[in-house]
């Protein structure tokens, strides 16, 4: 799976605004309905209620908040870097300042844990994610994203 598949040009913020995980969520679900159609309140309370499941932050200021949706039928990615990190309740309980948001329909499966999978091994890459952070600009982040070689598994 292809991170290109997930992503589109006008899925990347480069520099979004938020003071609290709650904001944050907030603006991912806004962002994330203008991408997919969905109700902005629904992937809300969706991301809520995953969030209370546990924390989508891996660490090292890096979270993949996500949710599954009768409504879609297709998986929807967004990637954010914030202007400020935010604290995130995360695993190591650094705050996080790169966020992929991933809604996936319903029905998804293997293809949502496929994309999870590929997110979470392309953010876990020191490399890739030292240059998310130097670039400020949606192009350059994008291109990052879905370089062949970060979509790429890697080589043992």
């Amino acid at each position: 799976m292809q991170l290109s598949n997930i992503i589109s040009s006008n899925a990347v913020l480069p520099n979004l605004k938020a003071s609290s995980k709650r904001q944050l969520l907030q603006e991912l679900a806004q962002e994330g309905a203008r991408l997919s159609g969905l109700d902005t309140q629904v992937i809300f309370e969706t991301l809520l209620r995953r969030e209370k499941l546990g924390s989508t932050g891996l660490g090292q200021g890096i979270a993949i908040p996500h949710g599954k949706f009768q409504a879609l039928e297709k998986v929807h990615g967004l990637f954010a870097r914030l202007a400020t990190p935010v604290k995130f309740d995360s695993v190591d309980d650094n705050p996080v300042d790169l966020v992929f948001l991933l809604l996936a329909p319903e029905s998804a499966g293997a293809d949502h844990l496929k994309a999870l999978a590929r997110i979470s091994r392309l953010l876990r890459d020191a490399t890739v994610v030292e240059k998310l952070r130097g670039t400020d600009k949606a192009e350059g982040l994008y291109a990052i994203l879905t370089e062949p070689a970060a979509s790429a598994p890697h080589a043992a």
